[in-house]
Order: structure tokens, then sequence, then C-alpha cells
């Protein structure tokens, strides 16, 4: 992510209003329209993979999985992301017209080189500030791990790590698959 050159501060409802017309994305913080990067193959394959089983698995149910182009708002702190994934299980989100959610239970970043730092760190502690936020999902590209931090409490969260074989679970949403799933379409590129 690079941060625009002009430091021009914008209201949520001037990015708003600019993001719907912009041809990139950027993301809000706090003033601050951050110039979204463009993805590699393989963060474009895992997602869509993630996103196939999720919005299979999630049909006829109360969630719905949003991938790479829906907004997560963090009105306290003043702050609009897009994660790679995010699933609501919320009806004021189902209900609304808006172009993003406010109450994601389930928030996946696939990990790159330039965001992984900020995914780990200053992304995952906005997040936190979310009190529907229950797991988050860090999915490295370059080999078969996947990192998931469950909440327990406010203060409290609980990694797991799942490796080649293993078999994930997203226990907000009560979902499990191979993590071969996840990396289908991929052995040519790790």
């Amino acid at each position: 992510m690079t941060v625009s050159k002009s430091h021009a501060y914008f209201t949520a409802e001037e990015y708003l209003q600019l993001e719907h017309i912009s041809p990139i994305k950027h993301e809000y913080l706090q003033g601050q329209m951050v110039a979204m990067a463009g993805a590699s193959k393989a963060h474009v394959i895992i997602t869509g993979n993630l996103s196939a089983l999720l919005v299979n698995y999630l049909r006829g149910t109360a969630g719905i999985a949003y991938a790479t182009d829906m907004k997560v708002r963090l009105p306290v702190l003043d702050v609009f992301y897009y994660p790679d994934l995010a699933v609501t299980c919320n009806d004021r989100d189902l209900r609304s017209d808006e172009d993003f959610i406010v109450h994601p239970k389930l928030i996946v970043e696939v990990l790159s080189d330039s965001t992984e730092a900020f995914d780990r760190g200053d992304k995952f502690g906005d997040y936190k500030s979310n009190p529907a936020f229950e797991e988050y999902v860090l999915i490295h590209q370059k080999q078969v791990l996947v990192e998931r931090f469950q909440r327990k409490s406010d203060n409290l969260w609980i990694p797991y790590n799942y490796q080649e074989g293993s078999i994930i679970e997203f226990s907000s949403i009560g979902f499990t698959c191979e993590i071969a799933t996840l990396y289908e379409n991929l052995s040519q590129l790790l």
C-alpha cells in the first residue's frame, strides 16, 4: 500500500463518493486515502478458492461471504479496509444497501510481501476494535500455511496454525476444509 502523494483530508462521506467512481481501490485511514496495490496470481487463486467454498457453505444460512471488493467499516476508528474476504451474519449488514459492512464475524487476508507486516500488526489491531469480529485468518501464498486467530475475550486471541495435510476450521461460522483445497491450482507457483 502506498499513501497518496497529496495528503489531503477527506471525510468518510467524501471518501465513499470518490471511491464509488475511482478506477482504483483505496482504503481510508482517518481522513487519508491509501491506494491499494494489485494482487499476484497466487493471491487471486487462493481468494477465489476460499470464496467459492464459503459462498457454497453459507448458501441458505444467515451468513454471506464477500470477497475482495467489500469494505469493512470501523466507525470507532474512522477507518475503511478492503479485506480479501469477510463474512457477516449480522442482519444490519445483510439488510443495508451500503457498499460496506460493519459487523464481520470472520476476516481473511492473503499475505503478500508488501502487506504482511501491516496485516499482522496495525490492521489486525484495528479490526479487534470491532466487537462483532470473532476470527482473523492469514493465508500465506508462498507456502502452504494458514494462521487463524480466534477471539476468546476482548484481550485474548488464541492462535492456530495449519500446514500441509491439515483440516482448517473457522469456528466462527462452523466451517472446515482441507488446506489443500485453498491451494488448489497453485502447485506450479509454490
